[in-house]
């Protein structure tokens, strides 16, 4: 398997067993030590305690949060990941008190990779999409 190939099934690992099922230690194997969640510091942690901080939050405002990769954009050392999220609010999302409502979104990811693992993760949500959904 191609870099490139190994980098787009570690992206795919990231939604679909991290993101949709919960299963943090996966971030031991495929985030490196070093790796930048650019949202991790905003949540308090930086390294991988970033990433972890960042799902159990999701997990935590969305109930029975799903991650779904629809599409994939792989060069070199860079991934950008296409993927619809889902689930039910239940606390607060993009400054909308909780609500109870279910909501599906779009989102597109940036990941970075340094021998077949994560470095750098950015995510730009629809935020407006959602918010919509939710008040």
């Amino acid at each position: 398997m191609s870099t490139t190939e190994t980098n787009r099934a570690v992206a795919r690992r990231f939604y679909e067993e991290v993101v949709s099922k919960g299963r943090l230690e996966v971030l031991d194997e495929i985030v490196a030590e070093d790796g930048t969640d650019a949202a991790g510091p905003a949540l308090g942690g930086g390294g991988r305690a970033g990433f972890v901080q960042h799902i159990t939050w999701l997990r935590q405002a969305v109930e029975g949060v799903t991650a779904t990769v629809t599409d994939t954009v792989a060069e070199n050392d860079r991934v950008v990941v296409y993927w619809t999220i889902e689930g039910v609010q239940r606390g607060e999302v993009f400054g909308a008190p909780p609500s109870g409502r279910r909501f599906v979104g779009q989102s597109i990811s940036t990941i970075r990779f340094r021998d077949g693992q994560i470095i750098e993760y950015e995510v730009l949500p629809d935020r407006l999409g959602i918010v919509q959904q939710l008040v």
